[in-house]
Formats: structure tokens, sequence, C-alpha cells
């Protein structure tokens, strides 16, 4: 049979190639020709394919790639990333969107600047909006490169540089307008991408055609044998712990899910796209219509990581190297699997003592070789490839016209050069875009950590600087610009040091140890303390500082109730 026959790579090329004829057409079928419809796609977006679009942007690689694969190595900790992302995606929809899009203003700088009446709130909005997306943006280019590395057969550094050039083609050209469309088509590719292998799966570990059950189900070799049960037992014979056991501090556990969450409300790429709709009831539909299609992903995550992790144990621990399968060569080749033989006798020692483990994973693969470890056919290992590339790249897209609109529209049009025409300021935002599209690609070659950690730092630095500034300008009229500027000042700059001190190490020759962290905090739940922080001096500062403007305070009173809003505005 012809689909026998094609290679993995053959399949990957046909299939890949497919999507992004697709994300091409669209971008050139729906340019941008003014800064509304590359700011906000003309505002006339309908509810269904709004939410299909932001379900996408939400999908990040470190949905697709990486949250199974933390899932798989963490067990239950990695819950924390369940948890605070779906959480914060609740958040955000029941208490931003509404009054965000009553305010009509279409990106968050652009809310704090007027809601704020100050150019230095502007500024710092700026600024922090272009270092989370900076952050986050980082996350989805590696994953971009690791899935070219491995099923192109290229160079992680190709593979980011391959992903730039597409991404920059449809989100310069298009704008919101193209990149909306094209993210309806990566949510059906990657949803599409993300069931087909753990349905199969599924049904050929337990029986059971729907994951979420199966994972909770017995194994389908008549054993009556648990599958998380045969897990746990796997993981202790190993040195592990028990795979339903955490072993993350409940502290630790609560303030890195807080900080996603919150994180998640204060993410300006999400935010963004609640302007798209004409009206708030619109805002409304769309955000639960997103809901429903990010559970379907999120709900499966737990078995794909458990399917994973099982079949991985299974087939290389404690097997000589010489027999290991073709799917482990080929990881082996991108450097993303390491084997080395301390005790030179043929065999994978794969166990948790770090003296005696010869084996290292890359945590973000797991998803990807999920299909190839469970011997799946050839175009299922080659549609995972198209999903997390349409996951990578939906969001990769969204984040690019944040920096865009932050600098085109929130920078030069608002500061440096109000009289500047719209022409030229679709020029700027374009040209910001290809500036954003190289800084990402760098951090994409060189990145912080794996897919998901570097995207949890994102979302800390959102929560610092970003969600006390929008909770308090909507419902809190007292609430004036000393306070605003001065908590998010305080907020990222605590995030910041945090950050380099205990995740990068750059104060330190050494990395320090997690027994240095204040509170037993990790640096990806610490933006729950910035944030803390963020309201304490939010709150004092206005305590000795006049009240807002009379008007200010009535565009608060007003925006409290979300309905009647007229069109996004710039």
């Amino acid at each position: 049979m012809l689909a026998e026959s094609l290679g993995v790579q053959n399949w990957t090329y046909i299939l890949v190639g497919i999507t992004f004829t697709i994300y091409i057409g669209i971008a050139i079928w729906s340019r941008a020709n003014s800064t509304k419809e590359f700011y906000v796609a003309g505002a006339g977006v309908s509810p269904l394919a709004n939410g299909m679009a932001t379900a996408a942007d939400w999908m990040s690689a470190a949905s697709f790639i990486s949250m199974a694969g933390i899932i798989s190595f963490a067990g239950y900790d990695g819950a924390v990333y369940l948890m605070g992302w779906t959480g914060g995606y609740v958040l955000l929809a029941l208490l931003l969107a509404p009054y965000l899009r009553k305010f009509g203003k279409f990106t968050v700088p652009d809310f704090i600047g007027d809601r704020y009446y100050s150019k230095t709130a502007r500024l710092v909005a700026v600024f922090c909006a272009l270092l989370v997306s900076f952050t986050y943006v980082a996350g989805q280019m590696r994953g971009v490169g690791i899935v070219f590395s491995r099923f192109l057969e290229v160079d992680i550094n190709t593979g980011v540089i391959i992903g730039m050039l597409i991404v920059l083609f449809y989100a310069v050209l298009g704008g919101m307008k193209g990149i909306t469309y094209t993210q309806v088509v990566q949510y059906c590719i990657l949803i599409f991408a993300f069931m087909v292998p753990a349905i199969f799966i599924s049904i050929q570990m337990t029986g059971n055609p729907i994951p979420q059950l199966g994972f909770g189900g017995e194994l389908a070799d008549g054993s009556g044998t648990y599958l998380l049960d045969k897990l746990d037992g796997l993981s202790t014979e190993l040195g592990f712990a028990e795979y339903t056991e955490g072993s993350k501090s409940l502290i630790d556990v609560f303030a890195i899910t807080l900080a996603l969450m919150v994180g998640t409300a204060g993410l300006p790429h999400v935010i963004v796209r609640f302007f798209t709709v004409k009206r708030v009831k619109d805002a409304r539909k769309s955000a639960g219509i997103a809901l429903l299609l990010i559970v379907i992903l999120y709900t499966t995550a737990p078995a794909v990581a458990v399917f994973a992790r099982t079949n991985m144990i299974e087939t290389v621990s404690n097997q000589p190297y010489e027999n290991v399968p073709e799917w482990f060569k080929k990881w082996e080749t991108t450097e993303l699997i390491v084997f080395t033989d301390k005790n030179n006798d043929g065999i994978i020692q794969y166990v948790a003592d770090e003296s005696k483990n010869e084996l290292v994973v890359d945590r973000d693969i797991m998803v990807l070789a999920n299909p190839e470890i469970a011997n799946l056919p050839n175009w299922v290992i080659a549609l995972v490839a198209a999903g997390g590339l349409a996951a990578a790249l939906s969001t990769a897209a969204g984040l690019l016209l944040v920096i865009s609109a932050s600098v085109s529209h929130d920078l030069i049009k608002k500061i440096i050069k109000p009289s500047i025409s719209e022409k030229g300021e679709l020029v700027a935002a374009r040209l910001s875009a290809v500036g954003a599209v190289c800084v990402a690609g760098y951090f994409g070659i060189n990145p912080p950590g794996f897919v998901a950690a570097v995207v949890a730092l994102a979302f800390g630095l959102a929560a610092a600087s970003f969600f006390p500034a929008i909770i308090l300008g909507i419902f809190y009229k007292r609430m004036n610009k000393e306070g605003a500027i001065a908590g998010m000042v305080v907020g990222i700059v605590a995030m910041l040091l945090y950050m380099i001190k205990y995740k990068l190490g750059w104060f330190d020759d050494v990395l320090p140890d997690k027994s240095e962290w204040w509170f037993g905090i990790s640096p990806e739940g610490f933006g729950t303390v910035a944030m803390v922080l963020n309201f304490i001096v939010s709150i004092v500062i206005m305590r000795f500082t006049p009240a807002p403007p009379k008007d200010v305070q009535e565009i608060v009173e007003h925006i409290r109730i979300p309905s009647g809003a007229g069109q996004a505005t710039h």
C-alpha cells in the first residue's frame, strides 16, 4: 500500500506542505489594508471563528508539545500546568474579557495608557508587553525547531529559521485578519493531530477509544491491572517516586497554579482576540466556545502523558542498545535523547539515580515521539508533526502581532509621532513584526530552558505586571496612575530579578539550589509573590496620591456594565 511505502519524512513533507500552503493562501486572501484590519481583523469576526482562533492562539507549543511531556516526567506535580492554564482562561473569560471589550482599546498598553491617563503608564505597559511576548515566543520557536529537526531531519537552528520565515509571511501580510482565519485552520489541524494518536494508543493499551477513560482504565492484556497502577510500579522499580504522588511543596503548587492563572488573564495576545468581534455579547460567546475547544486537548494531555511514559519505559529500559527501535536512533541524531553507556555493558540503564542513569530524554519530545514508540502508522506520526507546528505557529503569530502593535501603535502613534498617517502606522507595524521575528528566532535558537518552562516564566511576568493594573483599573475607580505605575515597575522588576537569579543563574557562578528559593517557591511560581507585591505597592501609593480625574472615574463606572459597547477604537 502507498500509505505504508511512504516513510515518515515523506509523509511529513506532504502534510506540512499542505498545511503551510493553506496558511500562506489565507494570508494572501485576507491581506490587511488598514490598521484596523491589521490589529483587530476589522472587528467583524464571528464568535465561532473567534472562539476557534482564540483556542489555537491559547494552545501553544507548550500546550501541544510540552505540557504532556512535563506531566509524563513530573506525574502528579505536572497537574499544576493543567489547573493553572485552564483556570486562568476561565478567569480571563469571566473577569476581564467583557470589560476590556467595553472599554474598546485593543491593546493592553492602550487600555493602561488611557485608563491611567499617562504616557509613562503606557511606556511601562509597552515594556512589559514586549518582555512577556518575547519570553513566550521563544518557547514557540524552540517548539518549531524541535519538530523540524526530527521530522524533516534538519538541525534545530535551521528548523527555527524555516518557522520564522513562514510565520513572518502570514503575520506581516495578513495581520490579525490573516492570523484569525489561519488560526481557525490551525485549531482543526492541531486538535485532530493530538486526538488521533491518543485514540489509537488508548485502544491499543486499554481497549477504550476515549483517552480520558482509558487513562484511568484497566490494561487490555487481561491482567486486570489498572494502567496507572502499572506505571506506578514501573516508576518505583526504577527508583522514581510513584507517578501518582507529588513531590512539590503545597505552597509551590499553589504559587505556580495561581501565577499561571493570573498570568493567563494578563496575556496580551489572548486579550486582543476579544476585540476582533462586533459586540460584548460576542466576546462572551467566543470565550465560552474557546473554553470548550481548549478542554478537549487539556483533558486528553494527562492520558497522552501516561501512555507515552509507560511505552517509553517498557521499550527502552534495560534493553540492549543494539536492539533499540529506529525511532530511538532518529531522536538521538537530534540530541534530544542522549545515551551514555557508563558501565560499558551495552544495556540502557534508565534509573532515578543520576550517577547510574545512562539515558537523558528531553521532555519536549514525548508527545512527538509517542506515536513512533507505539508503532502507529507513518501518516499518524507525520500528522503529529503538522499539529505541533500548527500549535507553535498559531501562538507565535498572535504574539508577533502584540509586539508589532505595541511598537507601532502604543509607542510610535501614541507617544513618539502622534501625527503619523494610517499608511505610515501600517508600515511601522509590519517592520516591527519583522524585527520581532528576528529576535524571536534568536531566542528560539538559544532558549533559556525547555518549552513549557520558558512559557511558564512568561505567565509569571504577565501576572507580576499586568494583572493588578487591569483588575484595579476595571473594578476600583479610585485607582490612579501613580499607584499603577509604581505597582507595575515593582512587580516586573521583582519577577525579573528572581528569574535571572534562580532560573538563569546570572548572579552566581552556579545555578542556586532549590533550597535557596524564597518561601520554597520556584521561579515559575514567583509571579504570584510579585503580583501580591504589585497589588500592595499600587494600593499604598494610591492612598497618598491624588484621585484620578472625574472623567476617568466615569469611564470606570461605565465599563462595569459590560454591554452596549461600540467598535474597538484606536
